[in-house]
């Protein structure tokens, strides 16, 4: 439980970095230049990722259960899952209505993705995780909203409707990929299992 608390901390720690030390992050900036700090903000992403996968496979086999959430959850969640999937693609591709709606698609879709599984598992690794994501996309879209308010950021300009047809039509795609067999490839549990 250690190894994915710690891996917990240092992953959304990288991630948070703007938001609790913007000093720092211009600081490495302008002594790195951009492509030195994009290049080690991603070696630090990818290493503090493995570090969070790797700790939270291991709390998994020893963890027990917070709560027993009921069957008819995983509905819920295997829903949710896929406006988070549209979120998610449409925070990739130029903007449409749902990249404007939502202002920040991606926060949203973790956010989505978080609390969709916090309802259908109650094993307390699973929970920690799923809540420290859910914790972080709560801490970020406040600071991007203060951020945009500052001037800091602006919000992406709307470019055309076609691109929610796209999302809708990838996101639904991904989606069905993850629960025909991705998530148990990768997780080791099939979301109609449950």
């Amino acid at each position: 439980m250690t190894l994915l608390i710690v891996g917990i901390i240092l992953f959304l720690g990288v991630h948070l970095v703007r938001v609790v030390a913007p000093g720092f992050r211009r600081s490495m900036i302008a002594s790195l230049g951009e492509r030195g700090w994009r290049a080690g903000y991603s070696i630090a992403s990818i290493l503090t990722l493995i570090l969070l996968i790797y700790g939270f496979g291991q709390a998994r086999q020893v963890t027990g259960m917070l709560y027993n959430p009921p069957v008819w959850m995983a509905h819920i969640t295997i829903t949710l899952m896929l406006i988070a999937m549209i979120c998610l693609v449409a925070s990739l591709l130029p903007a449409g209505h749902i990249a404007t709606k939502t202002k920040h698609p991606m926060v949203l879709s973790v956010k989505i993705w978080a609390l969709a599984h916090l309802l259908a598992n109650g094993e307390t690794s699973s929970v920690l995780l799923f809540a420290a994501f859910l914790a972080w996309g709560v801490i970020l879209r406040i600071s991007l909203k203060r951020r945009q308010r500052a001037g800091e950021i602006t919000l992406r300009p709307f470019v055309s409707a076609k691109y929610d047809l796209y999302a809708i039509v990838i996101g639904i795609v991904v989606w069905a990929l993850i629960i025909w067999k991705l998530h148990e490839w990768l997780i080791g549990v099939s979301p109609l299992a449950m």
